[in-house]
């Protein structure tokens, strides 16, 4: 144990020295700005986390549609980050959009008769056209919005034309030297052996009902259903195959020497035949042709309305529209298609009236059922 020496233990006691009034004031205010320092530094942190999920845009596209520079070049402007999903099909997209219930994506790109879907479920959000200047510059086919079934609900637009592809035809200009006019030359008995058609219930009975003279293509009645089997029987004499990608149709066309093809992909299929060698030309038929228009859309869930919008104008910039054509052979909204003219009819597709009917048949149809069976 330590002692302490006996003079210092006898000290006389020292007054306490009391603060003044003035020092009291003066550290009671410290205390104060301190307590505030921490209190608005800790509502700054706690607040960092929402700011940066509000500066996400998250985008449910196809390929092609978000390419990376494309995406790095908008952050870049609008100071904020893109996450972009992509999907290869329609069935795929829904699944997305309906994952836990509610859409978890700002922008989506669709086709019309998907965005009517999405529409009547209450998933999309009006568009402000005034906070999207660029579609002014769109081609006029695309300016009247209630013109085009699926773009509007009540006065209120929902969605903006992207990008289209018609389902023309595609022939080999060696053995059809001058342009067919009409879908019905699919039919024709010079191409017996020669003709390639896509594997799709929806689509070979929507065209044969053109070909037929039917108005809507989408409705049909069970007279004209009936008719159709029969007139996509009589087909399968002309056929060399059926086929389902793009990259099948042009290894069928050029190892076969094919004559005529129902062109399901359109121009894109086109550009693809054409970088393979093949001497192709294109045409959309006098009774028109079926075709998909995509389309971007803002979901009602969409947690920045004004960069949603900006990311949908920005897809309509020349030059951002143009790469699209330009990569992927798919024709944009803001420029003529070098494939096809301002009066070509298109018939945008619509939901059809019964699909599993189409579908059952088709399976007849294409296993090889005799006409018989269809009565």
């Amino acid at each position: 144990m330590r002692w302490a020496p006996l003079s210092r233990l006898r000290q006389p006691p020292q007054a306490v020295r009391t603060p003044s009034n003035s020092q009291c004031m003066i550290w009671r205010a410290c205390r104060v700005f301190t307590v505030l320092v921490l209190f608005l530094t800790g509502c700054l942190l706690a607040a960092a986390p929402a700011t940066a999920a509000a500066s996400v845009l998250r985008v449910l596209a196809w390929p092609g549609y978000a390419d990376s520079d494309v995406v790095k070049a908008f952050e870049a402007r609008f100071h904020t980050t893109v996450e972009v999903t992509l999907v290869d099909s329609d069935e795929a997209l829904w699944d997305k959009m309906h994952a836990g219930g509610m859409p978890h994506y700002d922008v989506l790109a669709a086709n019309t008769a998907e965005i009517q879907r999405y529409t009547h479920e209450h998933m999309l959000a009006p568009l402000d056209l005034a906070q999207l200047p660029n579609t002014q510059r769109q081609l006029q086919r695309f300016q009247p919005r209630g013109g085009i079934e699926g773009l509007s609900v009540a006065g209120k637009v929902y969605a903006i034309p992207f990008t289209y592809s018609s389902m023309g035809l595609i022939y080999d200009r060696k053995q059809i030297p001058v342009a067919p006019h009409s879908m019905a030359e699919l039919w024709n008995p010079q191409y017996r052996g020669k003709v390639l058609d896509f594997n799709s219930a929806q689509h070979n009975f929507s065209f044969t009902a053109l070909a037929l003279g039917y108005p809507d293509p989408f409705r049909l009645t069970p007279a004209q259903t009936h008719d159709i089997a029969l007139k996509l029987i009589d087909l399968r004499r002309n056929l060399l195959t059926y086929y389902n990608l793009p990259e099948e149709a042009t290894a069928f066309f050029i190892q076969h020497k094919v004559a005529l093809m129902f062109g399901n992909y359109g121009t894109q299929q086109l550009a693809q035949l054409r970088r393979a060698g093949a001497d192709v030309g294109y045409v959309i038929p006098d009774e028109g042709a079926l075709a998909w228009l995509d389309c971007w859309a803002m979901t009602s869930t969409a947690a920045d309305r004004p960069l949603a919008l900006a990311w949908i104008n920005y897809m309509l910039e020349p030059d951002v529209s143009g790469l699209l054509t330009q990569r992927q052979g798919l024709a944009n909204t803001l420029t003529p298609s070098p494939e096809s003219n301002a009066d070509a009819h298109l018939i945008w597709l619509r939901p059809v009236d019964d699909i599993q009917q189409r579908e059952a048949l088709w399976s007849k149809i294409v296993s090889g059922d005799l006409p018989e069976r269809f009565r």
